[in-house]
């Protein structure tokens, strides 16, 4: 019998992007639930929409952070980003 995988939660919301040279509102989803996250290793994926010039910067930055709606901040990475695009992915830790 196969085993089927749950897949987490999107967590989608508004909040503030803020990286080297850029301070600003974005869209984000989140590929499972941040108040589950705790120090160490464990990580959790997303991705977040702006301007195409934002994500491009943000993606050249290789790191930031993001504040979510209920305030509570993450140091993010950045993973990927499409030329052209308003939408970078990330992972999140604490």
């Amino acid at each position: 019998m196969a085993h089927v995988r749950k897949s987490p939660p999107i967590c989608p919301g508004a909040g503030e992007l803020r990286c080297r040279g850029f301070c600003g509102p974005v869209h984000y989803e989140i590929l499972g639930e941040p108040s589950t996250l705790r120090p160490g290793p464990s990580r959790l994926r997303g991705s977040f929409s702006t301007s195409p010039e934002v994500a491009e910067q943000a993606f050249r930055e290789g790191e930031g952070f993001l504040t979510l709606e209920s305030g509570t901040r993450f140091r993010i990475t950045m993973l990927g980003h499409s030329a052209g695009s308003g939408t970078a992915y990330f992972e999140m830790r604490i």
